[in-house]
């Protein structure tokens, strides 16, 4: 069973989140700031990191850069899920092959299919699956 850790900061989305990754067959850790994911993440390496770019106390900027500084982190899919739009400062698309960045979502088009579908797609290419 593939592991997922969850950045989100929202707890409905987070709640959403997690149900609706749990029912698609995967194991959710839920963070809500960045200290709390990367405890998470040395207690249990995801297979797979959803992070929010607007997070309290670091940003997930912040985040994704300390996340990515550990040599066996550095190869593990990273989706963002975010409200900030995808084309500003550090998010800008052609950034995304420096910081390993699977995919980005604009929270407000994106249907909770599409993210789950991504999701699949990210971890069938990796070689890891749900139940």
């Amino acid at each position: 069973m593939a592991h997922i850790l969850l950045v989100e900061p929202d707890i409905s989305l987070g709640k959403l989140y997690t149900s609706s990754l749990e029912l698609s067959g995967y194991s959710v850790s839920h963070c809500r700031t960045a200290q709390d994911a990367i405890t998470s993440a040395d207690e249990n390496i995801p297979d797979l990191v959803l992070l929010e770019i607007e997070i309290a106390i670091h940003n997930g900027i912040e985040f994704l850069y300390e996340f990515r500084s550990y040599p066996e982190w550095q190869d593990i899919p990273l989706l963002i899920v975010s409200h900030v739009v995808p084309s500003r400062g550090a998010l800008n698309p052609k950034s995304w092959g420096l910081l390993k960045i699977s995919g980005y979502h604009y929270k407000p088009i994106t249907k909770l299919q599409d993210l789950l579908s991504s999701v699949e797609r990210v971890l069938s290419s990796d070689g890891v699956k749900a139940l």
